[in-house]
């Protein structure tokens, strides 16, 4: 087995086909199924079921798979490491980071970083903790930002911000007339909520599993304008990061009764390697640098 044939193996099995794999690897499609029938002989297994045009991967084919991301993976992260050592980086963060920071926290460190490190490029991903969790397991993230509550085994991660949840309510809400909103109370009311996935709507179902009660949720959207809207106009209430809560008049946010803090981290898979690039990213984040450019 070497790592010519992993590489086959690891884009059939990506791409659900030979042809695609071929294509993608620029090889000759004879040169891959050959490469694959050999790697078979020599494990004396069968590694995939062809049917058609397709291919999908027999019992012992799941097996090297795992194995083959993992390796693959450590071949590409000692390559970096070698580059980086004789200062061939070309130097990119690819990092993920939920939708509310990436409107209300982030751009100004952003900026802060690009005018620090102007050789460095940035490529941010938007999207739901479970996606950027799963980017970053499969190396398709450098970095992410995760709630620490629901953070896994295998990513290693230090807390860049602690920031509260507030209880969201338009002015004419009757709970607006409290200093503060129990649970069981916001969970009388209609709400609007992100979709499943995303740190929000897993803050709001483990409050509703804690008081075993079914959130009313009159609207799911990941927009945070359309549930400012919503909210204003008395269809709903929800809950937001306070950072998102700023300068808006027409709405009113309250704590909780019990207050519900949320540690944010930026993560990485514990056993990858982290450029140099990346290394710089998390230590401007763990600076709080002055944002004034």
């Amino acid at each position: 087995m070497d790592l010519k044939q992993l590489r086959y193996f690891h884009e059939i099995v990506r791409l659900g086909s030979f042809t695609r794999a071929a294509e993608t690897l620029h090889v000759a499609q004879p040169a891959i199924s050959v490469s694959i029938r050999k790697l078979e002989a020599e494990l004396e297994l069968q590694l995939f079921q062809r049917h058609d045009r397709k291919v999908s991967l027999t019992a012992e084919g799941e097996h090297l798979w795992l194995h083959a991301q993992r390796i693959l993976q450590a071949v590409d992260d000692a390559r970096l490491e070698m580059q980086e050592l004789k200062g061939l980086s070309k130097g990119e963060v690819r990092v993920g980071i939920p939708g509310m920071m990436g409107s209300y926290y982030f751009p100004p460190i952003l900026m802060a970083f690009r005018h620090r490190y102007p050789h460095i490029s940035l490529q941010v991903i938007e999207g739901g903790t479970s996606q950027l969790q799963q980017m970053l397991e499969t190396a398709a993230l450098d970095l992410a930002v995760i709630v620490r509550d629901f953070l896994p085994d295998e990513l290693e991660a230090r807390v860049i911000l602690r920031e509260e949840m507030r209880v969201v309510v338009g002015r004419e809400h009757p709970l607006a007339q409290q200093a503060t909103v129990s649970i069981g109370e916001f969970f009388q009311e209609e709400l609007v909520l992100f979709r499943k996935g995303y740190f929000h709507r897993k803050v709001v179902d483990r409050l509703a599993a804690e008081v075993g009660v079914a959130p009313l949720i009159s609207f799911e959207t990941n927009l945070i304008p359309l549930i400012k809207s919503i909210i204003k106009q008395g269809f709903g209430i929800s809950t937001l990061l306070a950072m998102a809560l700023e300068n808006d008049p027409d709405l009113v946010h309250l704590p909780f009764a019990e207050p519900v803090w949320l540690d944010l981290c930026i993560a990485w898979r514990r056993e990858g390697y982290l450029s140099r690039a990346n290394q710089a990213f998390v230590d401007f984040l763990l600076e709080k640098p002055d944002l004034v450019l």
